[in-house]
Protein backbone atom coordinates (compact mmCIF):
# COMPACT_ATOMS: atom_id res chain seq x y z
CA UNK A 1 0.00 0.00 0.00
CA UNK A 2 2.75 2.56 0.77
CA UNK A 3 4.44 1.73 -2.55
CA UNK A 4 1.21 2.39 -4.44
CA UNK A 5 0.74 5.69 -2.64
CA UNK A 6 4.34 6.69 -3.44
CA UNK A 7 3.88 5.84 -7.14
CA UNK A 8 0.70 7.88 -7.37
CA UNK A 9 2.37 10.76 -5.58
CA UNK A 10 5.28 10.91 -8.04
CA UNK A 11 3.13 10.44 -11.14
CA UNK A 12 2.76 13.45 -13.39
CA UNK A 13 -0.15 15.78 -12.82
CA UNK A 14 -1.69 18.79 -14.53
CA UNK A 15 -3.97 21.33 -12.87
CA UNK A 16 -5.64 24.46 -14.19
CA UNK A 17 -5.99 27.33 -11.67
CA UNK A 18 -7.82 30.63 -12.13
CA UNK A 19 -6.03 33.75 -10.98
CA UNK A 20 -6.59 37.48 -11.33
CA UNK A 21 -4.10 37.66 -14.21
CA UNK A 22 -5.67 34.68 -15.99
CA UNK A 23 -5.40 30.93 -16.00
CA UNK A 24 -2.28 29.12 -14.79
CA UNK A 25 -1.30 25.58 -15.78
CA UNK A 26 0.53 23.85 -12.95
CA UNK A 27 2.67 20.94 -14.16
CA UNK A 28 4.02 18.66 -11.45
CA UNK A 29 5.45 15.19 -10.88
CA UNK A 30 7.04 12.90 -13.43
CA UNK A 31 6.11 13.52 -17.06
CA UNK A 32 7.63 10.32 -18.39
CA UNK A 33 6.61 7.40 -20.58
CA UNK A 34 5.19 5.18 -17.76
CA UNK A 35 2.60 7.89 -17.00
CA UNK A 36 1.93 8.80 -20.61
CA UNK A 37 -1.62 7.46 -20.99
CA UNK A 38 -2.97 9.25 -17.90
CA UNK A 39 -1.27 12.51 -18.81
CA UNK A 40 -2.46 12.30 -22.42
CA UNK A 41 -6.06 11.91 -21.25
CA UNK A 42 -5.69 14.89 -18.89
CA UNK A 43 -4.17 17.04 -21.67
CA UNK A 44 -6.98 16.09 -24.06
CA UNK A 45 -9.59 16.95 -21.42
CA UNK A 46 -8.13 20.41 -20.78
CA UNK A 47 -7.78 21.15 -24.50
CA UNK A 48 -11.48 20.48 -25.01
CA UNK A 49 -12.28 23.12 -22.40
CA UNK A 50 -10.54 25.80 -24.54
CA UNK A 51 -8.99 27.38 -21.43
CA UNK A 52 -5.33 26.71 -22.18
CA UNK A 53 -4.92 29.15 -25.06
CA UNK A 54 -3.75 32.04 -22.82
CA UNK A 55 -2.78 30.11 -19.71
CA UNK A 56 0.63 30.69 -18.14
CA UNK A 57 2.77 27.58 -17.74
CA UNK A 58 4.14 26.77 -14.28
CA UNK A 59 6.83 24.05 -14.35
CA UNK A 60 8.34 24.66 -10.93
CA UNK A 61 6.98 21.36 -9.53
CA UNK A 62 8.15 19.24 -12.50
CA UNK A 63 10.44 16.49 -11.18
CA UNK A 64 11.17 14.32 -14.24
CA UNK A 65 10.76 14.74 -17.98
CA UNK A 66 11.44 12.67 -21.09
CA UNK A 67 10.58 13.05 -24.77
CA UNK A 68 7.08 11.62 -24.32
CA UNK A 69 6.26 14.21 -21.64
CA UNK A 70 7.89 17.00 -23.61
CA UNK A 71 5.73 16.17 -26.63
CA UNK A 72 2.58 16.35 -24.46
CA UNK A 73 3.60 19.77 -23.15
CA UNK A 74 4.13 20.99 -26.72
CA UNK A 75 0.70 19.74 -27.69
CA UNK A 76 -0.85 21.35 -24.61
CA UNK A 77 0.32 24.95 -25.01
CA UNK A 78 1.66 25.01 -28.56
CA UNK A 79 5.22 25.08 -29.80
CA UNK A 80 5.60 28.84 -30.23
CA UNK A 81 4.05 29.69 -26.84
CA UNK A 82 6.19 27.06 -25.15
CA UNK A 83 9.35 28.58 -26.65
CA UNK A 84 8.37 32.04 -25.43
CA UNK A 85 7.46 30.91 -21.91
CA UNK A 86 10.63 28.85 -21.47
CA UNK A 87 12.53 32.12 -21.13
CA UNK A 88 10.87 32.94 -17.77
CA UNK A 89 10.31 29.40 -16.46
CA UNK A 90 12.62 27.87 -13.85
CA UNK A 91 13.81 24.47 -15.06
CA UNK A 92 16.74 22.16 -14.68
CA UNK A 93 19.24 22.61 -17.54
CA UNK A 94 18.64 19.13 -18.92
CA UNK A 95 14.86 19.57 -18.92
CA UNK A 96 15.08 22.95 -20.64
CA UNK A 97 17.34 21.59 -23.39
CA UNK A 98 15.07 18.59 -23.87
CA UNK A 99 11.98 20.78 -24.23
CA UNK A 100 13.77 23.05 -26.69
CA UNK A 101 14.97 20.10 -28.76
CA UNK A 102 11.52 18.46 -28.91
CA UNK A 103 9.88 21.78 -29.77
CA UNK A 104 12.41 22.40 -32.55
CA UNK A 105 11.89 18.90 -33.94
CA UNK A 106 8.11 19.29 -33.96
CA UNK A 107 8.33 22.77 -35.46
CA UNK A 108 10.31 21.54 -38.49
CA UNK A 109 9.13 18.03 -39.32
CA UNK A 110 10.58 16.14 -42.23
CA UNK A 111 9.14 16.63 -45.66
CA UNK A 112 6.03 14.53 -46.23
CA UNK A 113 6.62 11.52 -48.43
CA UNK A 114 5.94 12.27 -52.04
CA UNK A 115 3.02 10.58 -53.67
CA UNK A 116 4.11 7.59 -55.65
CA UNK A 117 2.56 6.43 -58.89
CA UNK A 118 3.36 3.20 -60.64
CA UNK A 119 3.81 4.77 -64.06
CA UNK A 120 5.91 7.57 -62.57
CA UNK A 121 8.07 5.04 -60.72
CA UNK A 122 8.70 3.20 -63.97
CA UNK A 123 9.73 6.42 -65.72
CA UNK A 124 11.93 7.39 -62.78
CA UNK A 125 13.64 3.98 -62.85
CA UNK A 126 14.21 4.30 -66.61
CA UNK A 127 15.67 7.75 -66.09
CA UNK A 128 18.03 6.61 -63.35
CA UNK A 129 19.12 3.63 -65.46
CA UNK A 130 19.75 5.91 -68.45
CA UNK A 131 21.85 8.29 -66.37
CA UNK A 132 23.82 5.38 -64.90
CA UNK A 133 24.43 3.97 -68.40
CA UNK A 134 25.62 7.36 -69.63
CA UNK A 135 27.98 7.70 -66.66
CA UNK A 136 29.34 4.20 -67.24
CA UNK A 137 29.91 4.93 -70.92
CA UNK A 138 31.69 8.22 -70.18
CA UNK A 139 33.86 6.60 -67.50
CA UNK A 140 34.78 3.72 -69.83
CA UNK A 141 35.69 6.05 -72.69
CA UNK A 142 37.83 8.14 -70.36
CA UNK A 143 39.57 5.04 -69.01
CA UNK A 144 40.21 3.79 -72.55
CA UNK A 145 41.82 7.15 -73.26
CA UNK A 146 44.10 6.71 -70.23
CA UNK A 147 45.08 3.23 -71.45
CA UNK A 148 45.90 4.47 -74.95
CA UNK A 149 47.90 7.35 -73.49
CA UNK A 150 49.80 4.93 -71.24
CA UNK A 151 50.55 2.63 -74.17
CA UNK A 152 51.79 5.56 -76.24
CA UNK A 153 54.07 6.68 -73.41
CA UNK A 154 55.60 3.28 -72.66
CA UNK A 155 55.76 1.57 -76.06
CA UNK A 156 58.95 3.47 -76.98
CA UNK A 157 60.57 2.97 -73.57
CA UNK A 158 61.47 -0.71 -73.14
CA UNK A 159 62.79 -0.11 -69.62
CA UNK A 160 59.25 0.68 -68.48
CA UNK A 161 57.77 -2.54 -69.88
CA UNK A 162 56.42 -4.91 -67.22
CA UNK A 163 57.40 -8.15 -68.95
CA UNK A 164 57.04 -10.38 -65.88
CA UNK A 165 53.58 -9.06 -65.05
CA UNK A 166 52.51 -9.38 -68.69
CA UNK A 167 53.68 -12.99 -68.94
CA UNK A 168 51.98 -13.88 -65.66
CA UNK A 169 48.71 -12.34 -66.83
CA UNK A 170 49.10 -14.07 -70.20
CA UNK A 171 49.39 -17.44 -68.50
CA UNK A 172 46.40 -16.78 -66.24
CA UNK A 173 44.09 -15.28 -68.84
CA UNK A 174 45.23 -17.31 -71.84
CA UNK A 175 46.86 -20.67 -71.29
CA UNK A 176 44.79 -21.59 -68.24
CA UNK A 177 41.60 -20.96 -70.22
CA UNK A 178 42.48 -23.28 -73.13
CA UNK A 179 40.80 -26.47 -71.77
CA UNK A 180 37.42 -24.89 -71.04
CA UNK A 181 37.40 -22.93 -74.31
CA UNK A 182 38.31 -26.02 -76.32
CA UNK A 183 35.74 -28.25 -74.63
CA UNK A 184 32.88 -25.75 -74.83
CA UNK A 185 33.44 -24.82 -78.47
CA UNK A 186 33.80 -28.48 -79.46
CA UNK A 187 30.40 -29.23 -77.90
CA UNK A 188 28.80 -26.14 -79.45
CA UNK A 189 30.20 -27.09 -82.86
CA UNK A 190 28.70 -30.56 -82.48
CA UNK A 191 25.33 -29.08 -81.51
CA UNK A 192 25.34 -26.64 -84.45
CA UNK A 193 26.19 -29.47 -86.86
CA UNK A 194 23.46 -31.69 -85.43
CA UNK A 195 20.80 -28.97 -85.60
CA UNK A 196 21.87 -27.96 -89.09
CA UNK A 197 21.71 -31.54 -90.32
CA UNK A 198 18.27 -32.00 -88.76
CA UNK A 199 16.85 -28.93 -90.49
CA UNK A 200 18.64 -29.38 -93.83
CA UNK A 201 17.64 -33.06 -94.05
CA UNK A 202 14.09 -31.99 -94.92
CA UNK A 203 15.44 -30.32 -98.07
CA UNK A 204 17.98 -33.00 -98.94
CA UNK A 205 20.83 -30.55 -98.35
CA UNK A 206 22.67 -32.09 -95.43
CA UNK A 207 25.93 -31.59 -97.27
CA UNK A 208 25.65 -27.86 -96.55
CA UNK A 209 26.10 -28.60 -92.86
CA UNK A 210 29.80 -28.26 -93.63
CA UNK A 211 29.32 -24.68 -94.79
CA UNK A 212 27.05 -23.88 -91.83
CA UNK A 213 29.58 -25.00 -89.24
CA UNK A 214 32.52 -23.43 -91.06
CA UNK A 215 30.92 -20.05 -91.64
CA UNK A 216 29.49 -19.79 -88.13
CA UNK A 217 32.71 -20.62 -86.30
CA UNK A 218 35.16 -18.80 -88.54
CA UNK A 219 33.17 -15.55 -88.57
CA UNK A 220 31.19 -15.43 -85.33
CA UNK A 221 30.97 -18.31 -82.89
CA UNK A 222 34.67 -18.97 -82.42
CA UNK A 223 35.73 -15.49 -81.36
CA UNK A 224 32.40 -14.70 -79.67
CA UNK A 225 32.36 -17.79 -77.44
CA UNK A 226 36.02 -17.31 -76.55
CA UNK A 227 35.40 -13.66 -75.67
CA UNK A 228 32.35 -14.47 -73.53
CA UNK A 229 34.25 -17.15 -71.63
CA UNK A 230 37.19 -14.82 -71.10
CA UNK A 231 34.84 -12.03 -70.02
CA UNK A 232 33.30 -14.26 -67.36
CA UNK A 233 36.58 -15.76 -66.27
CA UNK A 234 39.22 -13.05 -66.58
CA UNK A 235 37.37 -9.73 -66.37
CA UNK A 236 36.01 -10.78 -63.00
CA UNK A 237 39.51 -11.76 -61.88
CA UNK A 238 40.93 -8.37 -62.92
CA UNK A 239 38.17 -6.52 -61.06
CA UNK A 240 38.60 -8.64 -57.92
CA UNK A 241 42.39 -8.36 -57.89
CA UNK A 242 42.53 -4.59 -58.33
CA UNK A 243 39.53 -4.13 -56.04
CA UNK A 244 41.23 -6.06 -53.25
CA UNK A 245 44.30 -3.90 -53.71
CA UNK A 246 42.10 -0.82 -53.43
CA UNK A 247 40.62 -2.04 -50.14
CA UNK A 248 44.06 -2.86 -48.73
CA UNK A 249 45.32 0.57 -49.87
CA UNK A 250 47.98 -1.04 -52.04
CA UNK A 251 47.10 1.23 -54.96
CA UNK A 252 47.70 4.26 -52.74
CA UNK A 253 51.01 2.74 -51.67
CA UNK A 254 52.00 2.35 -55.33
CA UNK A 255 51.32 6.05 -55.90
CA UNK A 256 53.27 6.99 -52.76
CA UNK A 257 56.26 5.05 -54.10
CA UNK A 258 56.17 7.21 -57.22
CA UNK A 259 54.89 4.46 -59.51
CA UNK A 260 52.05 4.72 -61.99
CA UNK A 261 49.20 2.24 -61.26
CA UNK A 262 48.20 2.43 -64.91
CA UNK A 263 51.58 1.14 -66.06
CA UNK A 264 51.95 -1.33 -63.21
CA UNK A 265 48.45 -2.84 -63.03
CA UNK A 266 46.48 -2.05 -66.18
CA UNK A 267 48.83 -2.14 -69.17
CA UNK A 268 50.24 -5.64 -68.46
CA UNK A 269 46.72 -7.04 -68.18
CA UNK A 270 45.55 -5.29 -71.34
CA UNK A 271 48.53 -6.46 -73.38
CA UNK A 272 48.26 -10.00 -72.05
CA UNK A 273 44.57 -10.12 -72.93
CA UNK A 274 45.22 -8.78 -76.43
CA UNK A 275 47.77 -11.53 -76.98
CA UNK A 276 45.74 -14.30 -75.37
CA UNK A 277 42.30 -13.83 -76.93
CA UNK A 278 43.37 -14.22 -80.60
CA UNK A 279 45.05 -17.49 -79.63
CA UNK A 280 41.96 -18.63 -77.76
CA UNK A 281 39.75 -17.57 -80.68
CA UNK A 282 41.86 -19.66 -83.08
CA UNK A 283 41.59 -22.65 -80.74
CA UNK A 284 37.84 -22.08 -80.47
CA UNK A 285 37.46 -22.05 -84.25
CA UNK A 286 39.49 -25.24 -84.63
CA UNK A 287 37.64 -27.07 -81.86
CA UNK A 288 34.22 -25.94 -83.10
CA UNK A 289 34.99 -27.20 -86.58
CA UNK A 290 36.32 -30.42 -85.01
CA UNK A 291 32.97 -30.87 -83.27
CA UNK A 292 31.20 -30.39 -86.60
CA UNK A 293 33.55 -32.89 -88.27
CA UNK A 294 32.75 -35.45 -85.56
CA UNK A 295 28.97 -35.13 -85.99
CA UNK A 296 29.23 -35.17 -89.80
CA UNK A 297 31.39 -38.30 -89.71
CA UNK A 298 29.15 -40.17 -87.26
CA UNK A 299 25.67 -39.08 -88.40
CA UNK A 300 25.91 -37.81 -91.99
CA UNK A 301 28.51 -40.15 -93.49
CA UNK A 302 30.72 -37.20 -94.45
CA UNK A 303 34.32 -38.28 -93.81
CA UNK A 304 36.78 -35.81 -92.27
CA UNK A 305 38.80 -35.59 -95.48
CA UNK A 306 35.76 -34.56 -97.48
CA UNK A 307 34.78 -32.04 -94.78
CA UNK A 308 38.21 -30.41 -94.86
CA UNK A 309 38.29 -30.44 -98.67
CA UNK A 310 34.94 -28.60 -98.84
CA UNK A 311 36.16 -26.20 -96.17
CA UNK A 312 39.27 -25.38 -98.18
CA UNK A 313 37.45 -25.04 -101.51
CA UNK A 314 34.20 -23.31 -100.54
CA UNK A 315 35.15 -21.15 -97.54
CA UNK A 316 37.53 -18.32 -98.33
CA UNK A 317 40.28 -17.24 -95.93
CA UNK A 318 38.69 -13.82 -95.56
CA UNK A 319 36.06 -15.30 -93.21
CA UNK A 320 38.84 -16.45 -90.91
CA UNK A 321 40.52 -13.03 -90.97
CA UNK A 322 37.23 -11.25 -90.32
CA UNK A 323 36.64 -13.40 -87.26
CA UNK A 324 40.16 -13.26 -85.86
CA UNK A 325 40.44 -9.48 -86.41
CA UNK A 326 37.70 -8.91 -83.82
CA UNK A 327 39.62 -10.73 -81.08
CA UNK A 328 42.06 -7.89 -80.16
CA UNK A 329 39.17 -5.40 -80.00
CA UNK A 330 37.16 -7.67 -77.71
CA UNK A 331 40.24 -8.31 -75.59
CA UNK A 332 40.98 -4.60 -75.17
CA UNK A 333 37.40 -3.83 -74.12
CA UNK A 334 37.19 -6.77 -71.69
CA UNK A 335 40.46 -5.87 -69.99
CA UNK A 336 39.55 -2.18 -69.80
CA UNK A 337 36.16 -2.90 -68.22
CA UNK A 338 37.61 -5.36 -65.71
CA UNK A 339 40.37 -2.97 -64.60
CA UNK A 340 38.00 0.02 -64.46
CA UNK A 341 35.54 -1.82 -62.20
CA UNK A 342 38.45 -2.83 -59.99
CA UNK A 343 39.50 0.80 -59.54
CA UNK A 344 35.91 1.74 -58.69
CA UNK A 345 35.84 -0.57 -55.66
CA UNK A 346 35.64 1.28 -52.37
CA UNK A 347 35.35 0.33 -48.76
CA UNK A 348 34.13 -3.21 -48.30
CA UNK A 349 34.04 -6.78 -49.55
CA UNK A 350 30.48 -6.15 -50.71
CA UNK A 351 31.79 -3.49 -53.07
CA UNK A 352 34.27 -6.00 -54.50
CA UNK A 353 31.47 -8.44 -55.22
CA UNK A 354 29.23 -5.80 -56.79
CA UNK A 355 31.93 -4.45 -59.11
CA UNK A 356 33.13 -7.94 -60.01
CA UNK A 357 29.61 -8.84 -61.09
CA UNK A 358 29.32 -5.54 -62.93
CA UNK A 359 32.57 -6.24 -64.78
CA UNK A 360 31.27 -9.58 -66.07
CA UNK A 361 27.90 -8.19 -67.13
CA UNK A 362 29.36 -5.13 -68.83
CA UNK A 363 32.03 -7.15 -70.63
CA UNK A 364 29.59 -9.70 -72.05
CA UNK A 365 27.13 -6.96 -73.03
CA UNK A 366 29.84 -4.90 -74.72
CA UNK A 367 31.25 -7.90 -76.60
CA UNK A 368 27.85 -8.88 -77.99
CA UNK A 369 26.97 -5.31 -78.99
CA UNK A 370 30.31 -4.75 -80.73
CA UNK A 371 30.04 -8.11 -82.48
CA UNK A 372 26.55 -7.25 -83.75
CA UNK A 373 27.79 -3.88 -85.04
CA UNK A 374 30.74 -5.57 -86.76
CA UNK A 375 28.43 -8.17 -88.35
CA UNK A 376 26.12 -5.49 -89.75
CA UNK A 377 29.10 -3.51 -91.03
CA UNK A 378 30.57 -6.52 -92.81
CA UNK A 379 27.18 -7.34 -94.29
CA UNK A 380 26.77 -3.82 -95.66
CA UNK A 381 30.31 -3.88 -97.05
CA UNK A 382 29.69 -7.24 -98.74
CA UNK A 383 32.45 -8.98 -96.83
Amino acid sequence: MPAAMNASATAGNLELHHAESGYRLCVSGQWTLPHYHGLAARVADLRTQNKTADAHLDLSALTALDTAGARLLCELVGIERLKRQLVDVRLAPGQRELLEAVAAALASPGAPPAKRYRFGDVLAHIGRASIAFRNHAIALLGFIGFIIDGLARTIWRPRRWRVTATVASLEHSGFDAVPIVALLTFLVGAVVAFLGATVLADFGATIYTVSLVSYSFLREFGVLLAAILVAGRTASAFAAQIGSMRINEEVDAIRVLGLNPMELLVLPRVLAMMLALPILAFIAMACGIAGGITVCALKLDIPPGMFLSMLANDIGPRHFFIGISKAPIFAFLIAAIGCLEGFRVSGSAQSVGEHTTSAVVQSIFTVIVVDAIAAMFCMEMGW
